[in-house]
């Protein structure tokens, strides 16, 4: 019987900063309509790819729960076979949870929450869409800087943007819009990025206007403007002047809100530490900049993503966080956000750790049980129509490319595969055979077919030289594992959409109610 903890004392364990997680082990879809608000989603069919990277303490206290759909007992069993001593069940599950705390949908709720929390507090400058328009049709010198991810600003932005991720925007500014006239729009796809990026040009204190694009361009299109499509404008390179300015206006601020910065001993001495209190080390650079050479350790989580998805990187409440760059500025800059999102949130030095591990980080591996035998492409050929190929996922990828003939099963929803077709083998793959693999036992037990796992997946299949399809998808029913964000793509309801500006002007109110997120906004 797994050991219980009852919501109370959970809620308890946030207030007081001690070190706790908390997992959702149902898909992204159920846990998007409701959950507790410092949950993060680990469905668990992902537990052996990602829980290395969301707890880096085997010791560190961690908690699961369903809504009633059974998922706990096996999570608890497949989170201590990989070494983790302190593992319980939300009593009650959700349900009871709900009895005594705030449930909220989406997703990244804290760090959407804190951005509109920091708007309320420091009445961060907006202006809606048709006002930014008229403003770009009149001004050729106004700069728009895009706050997401590259690839989000090249699916869609409005005229004249320029892709500046916001762990970027405090760097590049002063080469972007050198002179002090010049109007900065800040924009995102909904509302946080565009208030954390603007309000991040605030606080450094620089000379232009500064306004955020209101509800970004969720409301862009409800204005019944146009979007474009496949822009690829990325700020250049880094000037001395600009990286003098901003290493100046960046260090004030960091000051005024108290970031640490610690040398190299003391970074040592965390690292000793780490099997007592739990550990995230971060390069808050560009991924390609983290790939050409980084702090042995370090875990690549840019600056502005780390801000607006933390929990999808740090899962512990109340532990560590140590950030690095080798600029004097992304650190900082992301260090002052972490710092009032209730985070314990350091930088070190510079020149403290030296930047000589190269590439990006392997994928962490997963073996199948010795019981499932694995198949080489040419093998799993052989078996010809006997075989019925099921994809684990995720479903975006199975829905751009899969094998001929794969049925899609979400990894929770096994009892689907009793609606398969066939008697003969199921073999099991996904995007890179990691996640087959890791469901191989559970899959096993669910059907008393024969069982294979491709290896390598799909994509051994593709180097194999055999084509994937986006044709005739297969569902036993519609998939849940993933939630569809509507302020990402070109094809989202209008109705989805406002109903998605309208959730977030509520969450303040809804953040205070529940009053467990230790936020404190700095004026």
């Amino acid at each position: 019987m797994p050991k219980l903890i009852d919501a109370a004392r959970l809620r308890d364990a946030w207030r007081r900063g001690e070190e706790i997680a908390l997992f959702d082990l149902r898909e992204e879809g159920p846990y998007s309509l409701a959950h507790p608000f410092f949950a993060v989603s680990l469905p668990l069919a992902q537990i052996e790819l990602r829980i290395r990277d969301l707890v880096p303490r085997l010791r560190a206290p961690i908690v699961v729960y369903d809504d009633g759909e059974g998922l706990t007992e096996r999570g608890v069993a497949r989170i201590a076979a990989l070494g983790y001593t302190d593992v319980s069940v939300l009593d009650g599950g959700l349900a009871a949870y709900a009895r005594v705390g705030e449930v909220f949908r989406d997703v990244n709720v804290p760090s959407k929450a804190f951005g509109e929390l920091v708007e309320a507090i420091r009445h961060t400058p907006s202006l809606p869409a048709e006002e930014v328009a008229a403003l770009i049709a009149s001004d050729p010198a106004v700069v728009v800087l895009d706050a997401r991810r590259f690839e989000e600003y090249h699916t869609m932005s409005i005229p004249r943007g320029v892709s500046v991720p916001g762990g970027e925007l405090a760097l590049r500014v002063h080469d972007l819009a050198p002179a002090a006239e010049t109007t900065v729009v800040v924009n995102c796809a909904g509302r946080t990025r565009s208030i954390i990026g603007a309000q991040t040009l605030v606080n450094i204190g620089i000379s232009n206007r500064v306004v955020a694009l209101r509800n970004g361009t969720i409301g862009w299109t409800l204005a019944g403007l146009t979007l474009e499509t496949g822009r690829t404008a990325r700020f250049g390179a880094l000037s001395g002047p600009a990286l003098a300015t901003a290493r100046v206006r960046v260090g004030a601020w960091a000051d005024k809100v108290g970031v640490p910065v610690i040398d190299g001993a003391t970074l040592a001495r965390y690292r000793d530490e780490s099997d007592r209190r739990t550990l995230y080390l971060f390069d808050v650079r560009t991924p390609e900049e983290y790939a050409a050479g980084h702090p042995p350790g370090f875990v690549s989580a840019p600056g502005g993503q780390l801000v607006q998805a933390t929990d999808e990187w740090v899962a512990v409440r109340g532990a560590r966080l140590v950030l690095f760059d080798d600029d004097g500025v992304r650190a900082r800059m992301t260090a002052s956000w972490l710092i009032q999102l209730g985070w314990d949130a350091a930088v070190v030095a510079d020149g403290a750790v030296r930047a000589d591990e190269v590439g990006a980080r392997e994928p962490v591996p997963v073996a199948a049980p010795q019981e499932v035998p694995a198949l080489a492409p040419d093998k799993l050929v052989a078996l010809g129509e006997a075989a019925t190929i099921v994809d684990l996922g995720p479903s975006p990828i199975y829905r751009r490319a899969h094998i001929p003939g794969a049925w899609f099963v979400a990894g929770t929803q096994l009892a689907d595969l009793a609606g398969l077709p066939g008697e003969g083998p199921i073999v099991l793959t996904s995007h890179d055979g990691r996640l087959a693999a890791a469901h191989a036992a559970d899959v096993a037990s669910a059907t008393p077919r024969q069982l294979f796992w491709l290896r390598g997946g799909n994509a051994a299949w593709q180097a194999a030289g055999r084509a994937l399809t986006s044709d005739a998808p297969r569902f036993v029913r519609p998939p849940d594992d993933v939630y569809k964000r509507p302020y990402e793509g070109t094809d989202n309801p209008g109705t989805a959409m406002q109903g998605y500006i309208d959730w977030e002007l509520q969450l303040v109110a809804q953040l205070a109610n529940d009053g467990v997120s230790r936020f404190h906004v700095v004026r």
